[in-house]
């Protein structure tokens, strides 16, 4: 397992942008998947985005249909970090969204396969 720690976050207008960050301690090893997912009051955790941690094989990020074209995920080795960049806010993107790692390269959007979790960080959008 490795250690994550979220940052950013805050509040948004609807229509406006956050960025929030990743930073992994630990070994990442090149076969490691970084995700972000997310959970609003009185509902499931939900997948977001995922990248592999390191640019192993030219894999591509992979996300939910609900934030296409409107969140992209990133990776800066050099910092061991992973950003999410959420644009075109909406209120219904209100959650605490949560940074996550999993040893493994295939695409997973379940809670269940990842191993390593950070404390999470509170996005509000205001209508």
């Amino acid at each position: 397992q490795v250690q994550l720690v979220e940052s950013g976050g805050g509040v948004a207008q609807a229509g406006g942008s956050l960025r929030l960050s990743c930073t992994a301690s630990g070994r990442i090893v090149s076969s490691y998947t970084a995700a972000w997912f997310r959970q609003a009051p009185g509902r499931a955790r939900e997948f977001v985005a995922a990248i592999p941690w390191r640019n192993w094989g030219g894999r591509p990020a992979y996300y939910a249909d609900s934030v296409k074209g409107r969140f992209s995920i990133a990776r800066d080795n050099n910092r061991d970090t992973v950003s999410l960049q959420m644009n075109d806010l909406k209120p219904e993107d209100t959650a605490v969204y949560y940074c996550a790692a999993r040893s493994g390269l295939t695409q997973q959007t379940t809670e269940s396969q990842y191993d390593s979790w950070g404390q999470g960080t509170q996005v509000t959008v205001s209508s």
